[in-house]
């Protein structure tokens, strides 16, 4: 909480049921559902607790991003040109990550 308060962002309280005052969290609970919740039934709270912190570390490392110019907000190593493709499958095989062969 004290690295919150650290960046001296003043919350602003915005009216019951207007999503449309807060873009950003509408955007990301919205690709969310549309990644995730859309084609996974979660069984119980801890598996869906477990399935959101999968689609947060997919988001970050592996998901492009349209206003990163097609990057990720981790970043990526640039790849050989050539070489097998490795693939890595993400939140059970819903998505995947693809790498070059070393």
């Amino acid at each position: 909480m004290a690295a919150v308060k650290a960046t001296r962002i003043i919350p602003k309280q915005t009216s019951f049921r207007s999503p449309w005052q807060n873009g950003v969290a509408e955007r990301w609970v919205g690709s969310c559902r549309r990644d995730l919740l859309d084609h996974i039934v979660a069984l119980n709270e801890r598996h869906l607790k477990r399935l959101l912190s999968e689609y947060v570390r997919y988001h970050h490392e592996d998901r492009t991003h349209l206003g990163l110019e097609k990057g990720t907000p981790e970043g990526r190593i640039r790849s050989q040109a050539s070489g097998r493709v490795l693939s890595q499958e993400r939140l059970g095989g819903l998505h995947h990550r693809y790498n070059r062969a070393a």
